[in-house]
């Protein structure tokens, strides 16, 4: 019977007076907490710990002794695996990949790294996208002249897991101001910029003031100018009415509430493998313009992530068919989620 450990890095900015004893709620730890509990209540033996460093997987393993390590995301140095493996030689290590390529593209490790942990054949690659999974596929069958078997055996799809606790929500066109969230870690390739100004296209066709509410508590990959190009563009639009609210980053069950107070959610973003963001937004019952990156989301109301033109378009389908937007997508992440619990419960 398997008995699995995820061991995730705790964040480098993790602050004791003011953070819990994970740092902020993040969508890498989120992930894998839906993981870890999904598992249990499947009967599956599993427990989620966060480190401070490299250092301290022996001891969580020696006190847990897992049969299964997930390590999620890249974060341990490769030539650790050379200790592990012989300390723990029964272990089989995954090594989680949770981006598409061009967004580890910006990691300047990750080549190198994926690479050399394919060295060590008690470690596989769980991986959350498709398109990511062929890709790892390629480079490792052609760096290491792997067979289709042994490709079979050392890299497995792993999508992500989402609670299936949805509710509704009643809208009020009525009021003078929209609010519209495009929330999430400040970083180019999620594309805020545009959807801000698509968002204010939308807010000046239906008459009314936008409020664009943001968390710019996690400015990531040089996101920097970024959230500077935000607020000037809201500054220079002041008299227009038009707002840029920034929330700081909170506690899931807060930013939940936050989320469940809007009147639609933007996630056009250029890459995705799963959104938890979106998933938030849909979960509180929020209608949710996204991209077609995002792997649950409905297409009709998907939008061109390089077109503020379309990006109105969709807004204007959410707004005018919120319950239809969020009955659907909420359907579509059921099914999703559904598919993800069979993948996991299969393999483990």
């Amino acid at each position: 019977m398997a008995r699995v450990l995820f061991i995730l890095k705790r964040r480098p900015d993790y602050n004791q007076p003011i953070h819990n004893h994970v740092g902020l709620s993040t969508g890498l730890y989120n992930s894998a907490s839906f993981m870890d509990r999904m598992l249990q209540d499947a009967g599956v033996e599993s427990k989620l710990v966060v480190v401070v460093d490299n250092n301290c997987i022996d001891r969580e393993v020696n006190l847990y002794k897992p049969t299964h390590v997930i390590i999620e995301a890249l974060w341990v140095v490769p030539s650790k695996f050379y200790v592990l493996s012989k300390l723990h030689p029964k272990v089989t290590w995954i090594i989680r990949l949770h981006s598409e390529m061009p967004f580890i593209a910006s990691e300047g490790i990750a080549m190198d790294w994926i690479g050399d942990y394919a060295r060590f054949p008690n470690i596989i690659f769980g991986v959350n996208a498709p398109r990511m999974m062929d890709e790892t596929r390629f480079y490792l069958q052609h760096m290491y002249s792997w067979t289709d078997a042994e490709a079979d055996r050392r890299i497995i799809y792993m999508p992500n897991f989402y609670p299936q606790d949805y509710k509704t929500k009643k809208f009020n066109p009525a009021n003078d101001v929209v609010n519209i969230s495009c929330f999430g870690a400040i970083r180019p390739l999620k594309n805020h910029l545009l959807q801000a100004l698509a968002a204010i296209k939308f807010a000046d066709s239906v008459g009314r003031k936008l409020r664009f509410h943001i968390n710019s508590g996690r400015i990531e990959m040089k996101g920097e100018p970024i959230l500077h190009n935000l607020k000037g563009l809201f500054q220079q639009m002041a008299d227009k009415g038009h707002e840029l609210v920034n929330h700081t980053w909170c506690p899931r069950e807060e930013f939940l509430e936050i989320c469940g107070s809007m009147d639609i959610a933007m996630q056009v973003s250029f890459t995705e493998t799963f959104n938890i963001v979106g998933a938030d937004n849909i979960s509180t019952g929020v209608p949710l313009v996204g991209s077609t990156e995002i792997p649950w989301a409905m297409e009709w109301f998907c939008a061109n992530p390089v077109s503020s033109d379309d990006m109105c378009k969709k807004l204007h389908r959410a707004w005018k068919f919120p319950q239809i937007n969020v009955r659907l997508n909420q359907m579509l992440l059921k099914s999703y989620t559904n598919d993800t619990r069979k993948q996991w419960l299969t393999y483990f």
